[in-house]
């Protein structure tokens, strides 16, 4: 990496705002998406935990976008010159519902950036804080870690990692496919190739198959929760990724309430049984 990290963070601070009507037709694309079989959402419902991903788009020119798909950094992201970028983790809180059919507005600040070391190189992450409110108020307040990695080395191959837990009390099992990653990345406004076009994600980053979306896979544990405590309120929710998951085998959502009532653990385990991804979800 050319630059110093001292240089990246002079974009700490900077904010970007969005606003938009949270169209109901989109909310109700991802309901079929999902295979959904809750009621068809009507104007004024609340949208579920994390549909808000659907909206406020960083609508760039095409001529703007870089190799990836991805806006060209260097404007509101820093210049950060690490070939390979994914979602990293995010914490986020549920103060009032997001109704289909208003107006909101999401204000977006570069909160942090930072640089690490591990096992396939040099990392960079970068935490942005989201606020979305209607007219009211607040809605939801959200912290975003993306990460930025160094490209694959030949023959490079992610290690075994740890164990998903083996007792299962709820349980979904997805198979992914392009057309759900290509329906999804169409309703999120996500140019980013490695979902999408599987000779950039196998050729140019050097993975085995088309990436499943870290936030993709991140409402799926929102959704097990929703399905298997439906009278409870979302309030917070948790999540950190620990490895990627691909279109080529199936992957198990998993999750169970926790003791005390207070909400749940959740987690995605890869085909071959390990951690992909894992989570917390508190409810009211």
């Amino acid at each position: 990496m050319t630059e110093p990290l001292e240089h990246w963070r002079r974009w700490i601070g900077r904010t970007q705002e969005c606003s938009e009507v949270i169209d109901l037709l989109r909310a109700r694309a991802m309901q079929a998406t999902l295979d959904d079989t809750a009621a068809a959402l009507d104007p004024g419902d609340a949208l579920p935990p994390l549909w808000h991903w659907l909206y406020f788009w960083n609508a760039a020119p095409h001529s703007a976008l870089g190799p990836d798909g991805h806006a060209a950094r260097g404007e509101f992201l820093p210049p950060i010159n690490l070939p390979r970028r994914m979602v990293a983790g995010g914490r986020l809180k549920f103060l009032r519902p997001l109704a289909a059919g208003t107006m909101a507005k999401r204000r977006s600040t570069v909160a942090n950036v930072e640089k690490k070391r591990g096992n396939t190189g040099q990392l960079v992450f970068v935490t942005i804080v989201h606020e979305i409110s209607d007219k009211t108020g607040p809605c939801i307040q959200e912290e975003q870690d993306v990460v930025f990695r160094e490209a694959a080395k030949p023959g490079e191959h992610t290690p075994a990692g740890d164990a998903a837990p083996a007792v299962l009390p709820w349980r979904d099992q997805i198979t992914p496919d392009p057309l759900l990653l290509f329906r999804y990345s169409a309703l999120t406004f996500n140019g980013h190739r490695i979902h999408y076009q599987l000779k950039y994600a196998t050729e140019d980053e050097g993975y085995p198959g088309l990436v499943v979306h870290g936030s993709l896979l991140a409402t799926l544990m929102a959704r097990l929760v929703r399905r298997k405590a439906p009278d409870r309120k979302v309030t917070g929710f948790r999540f950190r990724a620990l490895r990627p998951i691909f279109d080529n085998a199936p992957f198990t959502v998993g999750g169970k309430a926790m003791p005390d009532g207070t909400g749940a653990e959740v987690w995605i385990a890869d085909p071959g049984g390990s951690l992909a991804m894992k989570g917390q979800v508190d409810l009211a």
